[in-house]
Formats: structure tokens, sequence, C-alpha cells
């Protein structure tokens, strides 16, 4: 356990992807939980991180972790 919450108003959820945004490229950056809470960026519970979706003309880049 994290002992990070979701950053989405009224979630509790245990964070788990941080999600980082890139305006100059339009770019919405997400994978696995940042080390340390970040002060531009947000921490999403798995629920969040599945119902993300970009707006017009913005892209989403997803990262993992490879086993």
């Amino acid at each position: 356990m994290t002992n990070r919450e979701c950053s989405r108003p009224s979630c509790r959820g245990e964070a788990t992807t941080t999600l980082t945004y890139d305006y100059a490229d339009s770019l919405i950056v997400v994978g696995p939980l940042s080390p340390l809470p970040e002060p531009h960026s947000y921490d999403l519970c798995e629920r969040h991180t599945d119902r993300l979706s970009a707006p017009q003309g913005w892209q989403v880049m997803r990262h993992a972790y490879v086993d």
C-alpha cells in the first residue's frame, strides 16, 4: 500500500499511477506511480486511470512495467 490517495475529488482509492501533462506537445503521460508525490502531477487510482480520456487534439501515452 502506498498511503497515497487518488487525486480526483471525492475519491479515496489507492493511487496506482501518476499522470503528467506536456502542454507544449498536447500530451498526457500516464505511468507507474512515482516514488514521491510531485507538485505538478496527479496520482490516480486504477478506476480513474482506466476511465481517462484526453481533450480533443491531445494524445495519451501510457507507460507500464514489463516483467
